[in-house]
């Protein structure tokens, strides 16, 4: 097997296990559906956030739900 077979190799971003980055495994980047899992209820429970300001909520402007 040479070196261009071998898969590209990235860590889990909660847990740091290595996770080949293969069409076989359905959860990547995350090693695991129990560590997507725990990523999503992180963002859900706005642990985790993308830097920036906040946007101003106007209920008069929020025609999004209308």
């Amino acid at each position: 097997m040479s070196a261009s077979d071998k898969p590209l190799l990235v860590k889990c971003p909660n847990c740091g296990c290595s996770v080949p980055w293969v069409p076989e495994q359905l959860s990547k980047p995350f090693c695991s559906e129990r560590c997507k899992l725990i990523d999503l209820g992180e963002w859900a429970m706005e642990e985790k956030r993308i830097p920036g300001e906040s946007l101003p909520m106007d209920s008069e402007d929020d025609t999004f739900f209308h």
